[in-house]
C-alpha cells in the first residue's frame, strides 16, 4: 500500500468509528432516558462517581475522565444535583475545589440503569469484541 492509500484507509476507519460511536450514543440516550430518566452523559458521570472512593470526586478529576467540556460537565452535575442523584460540596482544605458525590438515590438510579447501558452496548457493538480480542 502506498502512503496515500494508508491515509485513506485510516480516514475511512476513523469515519466508520465515528459513525458507530454516534449510533451507540444515540441509542444509549434513547434507552437511558426512556427507562431511567437520565442521559448517557449523566449515566457516565454516575458511573465515574460510583467507581470512585467514597463515591466522590473533585470536579477537576471528573472533568479529566468525561468527554464533556468543563461547562457542560458542570451543567450535567447540576441536573444530577437537581434530581437528587448527586451533591456538590466545597473542599474543606481548598475552597477553590468542589467535590461531586453520589447520593443514595444516585446509587440506586445507577444500579438500575447499568444493565440497560450494558445491554445497549452489547446490542450495538458488533465488531468491537473482535477488535478487543485482537488487541489482547
Amino acid at each position: 500500500m502506498t502512503e496515500g492509500t494508508d491515509q485513506d484507509a485510516l480516514a475511512a476507519a476513523w469515519h466508520d468509528l465515528s459513525v458507530r460511536y454516534h449510533r451507540v450514543s444515540c441509542a444509549l440516550d434513547r434507552e437511558l432516558q426512556a427507562n431511567h430518566k437520565i442521559s448517557a452523559s449523566e449515566f457516565e458521570v454516575l458511573e465515574l462517581l460510583w467507581a470512585a472512593d467514597e463515591h466522590s470526586l473533585r470536579m477537576s478529576e471528573l472533568a479529566e475522565h468525561v468527554h464533556l467540556s468543563q461547562s457542560a460537565l458542570s451543567r450535567v452535575v447540576a441536573r444530577l444535583e437537581k434530581d437528587g442523584l448527586a451533591s456538590r460540596t466545597m473542599c474543606e482544605s481548598d475552597r477553590r475545589s468542589v467535590f461531586a458525590q453520589l447520593t443514595e438515590s444516585g446509587e440506586d438510579r445507577y444500579r438500575r440503569a447499568r444493565p440497560t447501558q450494558r445491554a445497549v452496548l452489547a446490542d450495538h457493538s458488533l465488531g468491537c469484541r473482535e477488535l478487543l480480542q485482537r488487541q489482547s
